[in-house]
């Protein structure tokens, strides 16, 4: 199965990734316009930020829920249908939203529909083609992959603000319903499900090291998983600390970045742009973690991050203004590169405890992520309703990224062999 030692061909496995990443960073691009939506919705309907901020936890929780029974699916089915599906019904749910007049709707479409197809395509899916596809660089392939959600991000926001402001909300849905269509046919023909479909072995693999797809059913499959990993300390703290991950980015920031700047008089399309140099800090963040992950201990790693974290949260509201300083400058580019930088060593951490099943137990630990996501944008949505503020989610995400430090400093590893040194592309 493996090609003459002086074939120097890129491997296959590069290709999954790049279509992997092409996936995910549509995903990322999907889950983040609700933000920038927020205003102009308030506007038109008179819904109140609370009850728009329902759809959004919606979206993140099955965001999160979605992506232990997406990779059992996987395991099912394949790769390459579950995502192609899960593309079609973003691009649905997305499209239909055009027609919505109650907020219920919202959360039924964007809440529900689009919750469940992004999260189809959520870090369970990285979990997935990186197990399969790749023993060597596992870390560094986790970060590009993971970074594709900071470039969805770069990508989308200020395209989508742009067409808000220009044209309403209702454009800006459906560009991402036919962008979410456009990705359908790249990831059918360019992503196999196993590198025996191309005739080669993992990248920097043996024989011993192909991953065999579990054809049992997906849903006892991903619960029998679940099961076994929550009778350990591991999986608790690795839980913990992603909650609280997912409820100082995406619920907090991703979520109401932008109608926090527009409080203090900061243009959507500015607060936008904030976010989207986020992505791109994020983008060379998450994949210098990778790297590291490859070579220091995953724990500390994530004891730093939260730290950081914790230092930033606490010093942003000062920041927001109606004009854009260099202050807040700071606060983007310090912030974007710890964004999801947790991503590699918390997936390296399932890996060394878990082995083959540890694709679909990151799944039960992203949708904690997700779940502390949700979390956090319903509560900092009500707490903006009921104080007029949103200081008070910013300080408070300060102190649980502190317990999240903690949460990472006290996971025990497990010996492992030397891992294998890295394969010629």
């Amino acid at each position: 199965m493996n090609a003459p030692a002086g074939d120097r061909r890129i491997h296959p496995a590069w290709w999954a990734a790049a279509a992997t990443f092409l996936a995910l960073l549509g995903a990322a691009g999907f889950r983040s316009t609700p933000g920038v939506m927020v205003g102009p919705l308030h506007d038109e309907f008179g819904w109140a930020i609370g009850d728009i901020s329902v759809a959004i936890a919606v979206n993140l929780a099955l965001f999160g829920l979605t992506a232990p029974f997406a990779a059992a699916l996987m395991e099912r089915f394949g790769v390459r249908r579950v995502v192609a599906a899960a593309l079609l019904l973003v691009a649905a749910g997305a499209g239909a939203t055009v027609f919505m007049t109650a907020v219920w709707q919202l959360v039924l479409l964007w809440g529900v529909v689009v919750g469940l197809g992004t999260g189809s395509m959520a870090m369970a899916l990285v979990a997935t083609v990186v197990g399969r596809w790749f023993v060597a660089r596992r870390g560094l392939v986790s970060g590009i992959l993971t970074a594709a959600t900071a470039t969805g991000q770069l990508v989308f926001l200020p395209m989508i603000a742009a067409i808000v402001e220009g044209g309403g909300w209702r454009p800006a849905a459906l560009t991402v319903a036919a962008a979410a269509l456009v990705v359908v046919p790249v990831v059918w023909f360019c992503l196999k499900d196993h590198p025996a479909d191309a005739g080669v072995l993992p990248y920097g693999g043996t024989e011993a090291d192909v991953v065999v797809p579990q054809r049992s059913g997906a849903a006892l499959l991903a619960l029998r998983t679940l099961r076994d990993a929550a009778r350990t300390g591991t999986f608790w703290l690795l839980v913990g600390g992603f909650f609280i991950c997912g409820a100082t980015t995406a619920g907090l920031v991703q979520s109401h970045f932008v109608p926090a700047a527009h409080d203090h008089g900061m243009p959507a399309t500015t607060a936008a742009s904030l976010l989207a140099v986020v992505g791109i800090f994020d983008l060379v963040g998450t994949i210098l973690s990778g790297w590291l992950t490859d070579r220091a201990d995953p724990r500390i790693l994530l004891g730093v991050y939260y730290g950081l974290r914790a230092v930033s949260l606490a010093l942003l509201p000062p920041l927001f203004g109606t004009d854009l300083n260099a202050s807040m400058l700071a606060f983007v580019v310090f912030y974007g590169l710890d964004w999801v930088a947790t991503v590699p060593p918390t997936m390296a951490l399932a890996r060394e405890r878990f082995g083959p099943r540890a694709a679909v137990v990151f799944g039960w630990v992203f949708a904690s992520h997700q779940l502390g996501a949700a979390f956090a944008a319903l509560v900092a949505g009500q707490v903006r309703d009921a104080l007029g503020s949103y200081d008070a989610a910013w300080y408070g995400g300060a102190v649980l990224c502190v317990v999240a430090a903690v949460l990472s400093l006290l996971v025990r590893r497990r010996r492992t062999a030397p891992a294998p040194a890295p394969a010629p592309v």
